[in-house]
């Protein structure tokens, strides 16, 4: 090509190509490639149009998402140059908005356009097949017909993927896919999938399988938890039969994955839908990542495929991956790509001989993963990771051992790490437990990363094969020598250690180190809380574990043995002892349960007495017992305007000491017959959904915001209650707590009893 004026592109025989002075379709761009391609259009081609395709989202239009598009960071120096006002009022005469789904039917596009680039595309590796196939073929197919149909002979630029070759060794030429798989078969039988795997998930056997691990795990929230839990279940089994579905049917069909078996259908489409109608063109790049000099070095919108795996490897958690020291890894910075698309769009083939181009460095300028490995290596150890103010992490070397090494070492640590976790959600709630927990927590984490990158880019990361370029490299020698600096695709320019470790390392690991840089990593800090005049707000407390260091079971042995003879001691102790494991067994159960049962021991008790008993001796040990942060939180509230509620099982009795400090109190209320209790309750107790329950109902009739109140709870069954408000704060937690709440980012607060242990409050108490 040669050069005519700025903005315009001559080809050799000096006629004008499409792009310059065209008008282009662009879809995908609110994508990573499409941003960079939207930009280098507006500030290369001035008197090239684009249309976007481009869909409205929930309340936002396609013109509101295109507005939010152009306040990215890859516009900023354009803008800059330009004035913002110059570069609205070019947008505004140049850039028009498609409102429409890809793949929509119905779908009007523009009678004028020369060029249409479209790279929109589902880009997942685990995606659900009836959603990949539903945009990476289905999609294709709606958009050419819409362009068929639009009356114009636009030059079709489909951007693919280079590994449509599949899984292969060996050279990749850049030519048509040399497969049988039928797209119109494999299409419909993907888009039945979703009916017939939610079908399946309704049937009683894997029904019953939801609901006994929904029980297990969450029967002491409530029904509805359960419920809920369930329903999760079975929508997650639906989506992973799915995505197992899409990733057994691509490797059956020789693709590692639904993406790549998608777009390789998508390619057949084209040409099916163009091939001697429309002019067409293949582009399909490698690894698209980081900028190399355009719009600035390093720029780019998000992670991309091998950021994962870096960051994972700067924050120490990567030991090992699988992977072939001299396969290679085929990196191409995206203003490559977007050079190379745009050449491409204005050189379009004849009508009759789609053009295919492999945008990568895999042929020219390869990177091995060893060489990977040591770039990435030295660059952690130049500038390590922050550690979450314990220091910063070193990074480890890896030894390449190969997939079915990596495998096995997983497998093992899956298995010691389920054994530990079941061990530690029965262990008894301490400061050692929740740290054990939380060590536990980063080794899942670091598990889950391996596995998930493990299955998803093991055939990339074992593959052994180059796709040429050879087309691609004539198509970047056509350009002027003068232009092919700036605009040029030769990867042989990359200099591999500078590009890692000064331009696309840095860029990628600056919010993590912002992010982790002098403070722990899971600590949050109690909310703040709100001054409130009008008494909209409140802060509800649970009681045992929370506001006091004891529970049901040590109040109530405060109030019996205070009541026996001292000789009658040992056997209202042994036969405690006795009825424990039951007690226990309900309470794992259902508190509510458990509440039933333990208040039989008040039968036969006189109620006066009791009373008599709490106001001289118990409310005076039960106050010692109280955790001073709690009263101070308390005292905060109410310093600040809130209503204070406690909502306990106890029965009322034994927290009236405490009543004082709340606005409102509800407990357990004994059943009483002549002065004396029965040994059941007056009213179902409130423990987990019908606290949440109960205090919906209280905010309705008071007038209470609950998106800006707060709760305070200590066991998994104040799950709901904390849920119910906007600040909810675990105290103390339980193990199943603590680990719904770090899962939440709820905040966790270590509430320390600065009195008397239990056994010597109990001791002076009946001194």
């Amino acid at each position: 090509m040669d050069a005519g004026r700025e903005g315009v592109t001559v080809t050799p025989d000096g006629q004008q190509g499409p792009l310059g002075g065209g008008h282009v379709l662009l879809t995908g761009a609110t994508g990573f490639l499409g941003q960079a391609v939207l930009e280098r259009l507006l500030r290369d081609w001035p008197d090239t149009r684009v249309s976007l395709l481009i869909r409205g989202r929930g309340s936002s239009t396609g013109a509101d998402r295109l507005a939010g598009l152009l306040r990215k960071p890859v516009f900023a120096e354009l803008r800059k140059a330009m004035g913002n006002d110059a570069f609205a009022e070019a947008v505004r005469q140049r850039v028009n908005v498609v409102d429409a789904r890809l793949g929509s039917s119905d779908v009007v596009l523009p009678d004028d356009l020369t060029v249409v680039i479209h790279g929109a595309s589902t880009v997942s590796f685990d995606e659900p097949i009836d959603e990949a196939f539903n945009t990476n073929v289905r999609g294709v197919k709606d958009l050419y017909e819409a362009v068929r149909a639009a009356g114009s002979a636009p030059h079709v630029v489909h951007v693919s993927t280079a590994y449509v070759a599949g899984a292969r060794k060996g050279t990749v030429p850049e030519t048509s896919l040399d497969h049988d798989a039928d797209w119109r078969t494999e299409l419909a039988s993907a888009q039945r999938s979703r009916e017939q795997v939610e079908q399946d998930s309704r049937r009683p056997a894997a029904l019953r399988r939801a609901l006994e691990t929904a029980r297990a795990e969450h029967g002491k929230s409530g029904p509805q938890s359960v419920a809920q839990a369930a329903e999760r279940s079975r929508a997650e089994w639906v989506d992973k039969q799915l995505v197992d579905y899409g990733r057994l049917r691509a490797q059956s069909l020789g693709w590692p994955d639904v993406y790549t078996l998608t777009k390789a259908l998508g390619e057949r489409v084209a040409e099916e839908e163009l091939t001697g109608v429309l002019p067409l063109s293949v582009v399909r790049p490698a690894i698209v990542e980081s900028a190399l000099r355009h719009p600035y070095p390093g720029w780019i919108d998000g992670f991309k495929m091998a950021d994962p795996l870096i960051i994972a490897y700067g924050r120490g958690i990567l030991p090992e991956f699988p992977g072939l020291p001299d396969g290679v890894l085929d990196v191409i910075p995206v203003d490559i790509v977007v050079n190379a698309i745009l050449a491409a769009a204005d050189t379009p083939p004849p009508v009759d001989a789609p053009a295919y181009y492999h945008v990568g460095s895999g042929a020219r300028n390869p990177l091995t993963f060893r060489a990977m490995h040591e770039n990435i290596r030295e660059y952690f150890t130049d500038h390590p990771m922050p550690d979450g103010g314990r220091g910063q992490i070193k990074v480890p070397v890896w030894d390449f051992p190969g997939a079915r090494r990596v495998e096995r070492l997983l497998r093992n640590g899956e298995r010691a790490l389920s054994v530990a976790q079941r061990a530690l959600l029965v262990a008894p709630a301490n400061s050692r437990t929740r740290r054990w927990q939380d060590d536990l927590k980063r080794e899942q984490d670091r598990l889950d990363f391996l596995r998930k990158y493990a299955e998803l880019y093991g055939v990339y990361t074992e593959a052994e094969v180059i796709y040429t370029d050879n087309r691609l490299l004539a198509l970047h020698r056509s350009l002027p020598p003068e232009r092919q600096d700036e605009f040029g695709f030769d990867p042989a320019i990359i200099d591999w250690p500078h590009y890692l470790q000064k331009v696309h390392c840095p860029t990628i690991t600056a919010t993590m180190r912002r992010a982790t840089s002098g403070r722990r990593s899971g600590a949050h800090a109690l909310p703040a809380v709100t001054e409130s005049t009008d008494g909209q707000l409140v802060a509800v407390f649970d009681l045992e574990g929370t506001i006091v260091a004891s529970n049901v079971i040590e109040t109530y042995l405060w109030a019996r043995l205070a009541d026996l003879p001292r000789g009658d001691w040992a056997a209202e102790l042994v036969d405690l002892a006795r009825r424990m494991p039951r007690y226990l067994s309900a309470e794992r159960r259902d508190r509510a349960e458990f509440l039933r049962r333990f208040v039989r021991r008040y039968a036969g008790a006189n109620e006066a007495a009791l009373a008599r008993l709490v106001q001289e001796r118990i409310g005076d040990a039960l106050l010692r017992r109280a955790r001073p942060e709690a009263i101070r939180q308390i005292r905060k509230h109410r310093a600040a305007g809130h209503r204070t509620v406690l909502i306990t099982g106890t029965v009322d009795v034994l927290v009236q000491p405490l009543s004082v400090l709340f606005d409102e109190v509800v407990a357990s209320r004994l059943h009483t017959r002549d002065g004396v209790y029965s040994g059941f309750l007056e009213a179902p107790p409130l423990t987990g959904e019908a606290r949440a329950a109960w205090l919906r109902r209280y905010a309705g009739t008071a007038g209470v915001d609950l998106t800006r109140s707060y709760a305070y709870g200590d066991s998994y069954s104040d799950r709901p209650l904390l849920e119910a408000v906007g600040h909810p704060v675990a105290v103390n937690p339980d193990p199943q707590l603590y680990r719904h709440a770090k899962s939440r980012q709820w905040p966790v607060a270590q509430w320390t009893a600065h009195t008397l242990p239990a056994g010597d409050a109990m001791v002076e108490t009946l001194a």
